[in-house]
């Protein structure tokens, strides 16, 4: 099983950092349209959101007419002020206006207007479309050369603003597919994981009944033979002393072997229930490590399914193993209620606590002990939720689950039918 988790665990790191390349190479690639364009996607993705010029065709002539007309007010208000030169830098803003936000063709049209309005009336003789004379003439020219300048600027604006919202539209796109992607990737990853805990369980079950059918009744019936040949040889000192220390040896094997049988999967379990097999189980291991472990469950407790059961059972077995390897805590104290239709399970002692750098690492999303992953995953295939409270300052440790059970009627059928089958 280590094995499996070992090869999981380089499963997951590379199809993790292979979708991350893959979202980077994404992301660059928007660098193709040039430097000062991406940095101004970057910064202003927003203003892609609605248009920067009219998409309808007939509303664009009508602004562009509308900013000229609206020139031409202006001029002819400032002009008995500033004189009649004033028109000359009036009306240029109209023909930038619509360069931008209108288009070339009401661009030219309003060129066009404003070159009419001009002769018309700010030109002498006015109320005539006569040719002027050489001064307004060179005058007129510079206007057209400038406006048309003014328009060939506003159209490369144009058409660069078009291009780039295009790109940061393909680019979304992109990125709105990859994520998807991922998000499929994840869903795999936890249906595996899934397996390879269902198939773990399976696999110690099957290595108990194993052990405790096969390689326990044969060292059983050895154990019995060596003190037969114990008795009959008692007159031979070394030789019985052999016998005797032989026995000893097998009586230890046996009890290790049936040991490590019940704590891969205790037959309690699924004999006689959850408490039955806990209250085994920390008898064994406050023996075994010297904490003193204190299991406060209701008399009344009752059956739940049998995949629930053994969730419950290696998160209490996780729990306590992590008390002793590092927590330095004499005790250990461990809860179970059932009540508003959900299991509450609170593991605490009083050890050293977690230090908050390695707190902060069990909570992330980041690859935390095989332990630890292996609780997540079977609390979120039943619903569950874990928390761990610790400020590392000596005041020890609590792990909260809480897991929820809809039908308790259901739950003890599906345990009491489960049994049965095995």
């Amino acid at each position: 099983m280590d094995a499996l988790d070992k090869i999981f665990r380089l499963h997951l790191f590379l199809r993790r950092q292979a979708l991350i390349a893959d979202d980077q190479r994404l992301i660059f690639s928007s660098f193709d349209i040039g430097l000062p364009s991406a940095i101004i996607a970057a910064n202003s993705a927003k203003a892609f959101s609605t248009p920067i010029f009219f998409n309808s065709t007939p509303k664009r002539y009508a602004f562009a007419l509308a900013a000229t007309l609206f020139a031409w007010l202006i001029a002819a208000a400032m002009t008995p002020f500033a004189g009649g030169h004033v028109v000359y830098l009036i009306l240029p803003a109209a023909v930038a206006f619509s360069a931008s936000y209108c288009g070339l063709a009401p661009s030219v049209l309003a060129i066009a207007v404003a070159l009419l309005g001009l002769r018309y009336w700010f030109i002498s003789p006015s109320h005539s479309f006569s040719i002027p004379d050489g001064t307004q003439l060179i005058a007129i020219l510079a206007f057209v050369l400038a406006s048309s300048v003014i328009v060939a600027i506003g159209e490369r604006n144009r058409r660069s603003l078009k291009t780039l919202r295009q790109a940061h539209e393909n680019l979304e796109e992109r990125l709105r597919e990859r994520t998807a992607e991922l998000d499929v990737a994840n869903q795999g990853l936890g249906d595996l994981t899934a397996r390879l805990l269902q198939l773990q369980d399976e696999e110690r079950r099957r290595i108990a009944r194993e052990l405790h059918d096969s390689a326990g009744q044969s060292l059983t019936a050895l154990a019995l033979n060596l003190s037969n040949l114990g008795t009959e040889i008692e007159r031979l000192t070394k030789s019985a002393k052999t016998v005797s220390d032989s026995v000893v040896l097998v009586n230890d094997m046996s009890r290790d072997i049936r040991t490590i049988s019940y704590l891969l999967h205790p037959p309690l379990l699924d004999e006689a229930g959850l408490a039955s097999a806990l209250q085994w189980y920390i008898r064994g291991f406050t023996e075994r490590s010297g904490i003193k472990a204190d299991l406060e469950l209701p008399e009344d407790f009752e059956r739940l399914p049998r995949d629930m059961e053994t969730a419950i059972f290696r998160l209490v077995q996780e729990c306590l193993t992590n008390i002793h390897r590092h927590s330095e805590s004499p005790t250990a104290t461990i809860g179970i209620i059932h009540s508003n239709g959900e299991i509450r399970i609170a593991v605490q002692d009083q050890g050293k606590g977690i230090p908050p750098d390695k707190k902060l690492e069990l909570l992330s999303a980041g690859t935390p002990g095989v332990g630890i992953r292996g609780m997540r995953e079977r609390l979120r295939q039943l619903g569950g939720t874990l928390e761990i409270n610790s400020d590392g300052n000596g005041s020890g440790t609590l792990v909260v689950v809480r897991l929820p059970v809809a039908n308790v009627a259901a739950n003890v059928a599906v345990a009491a039918s489960a049994g049965s089958t095995d």
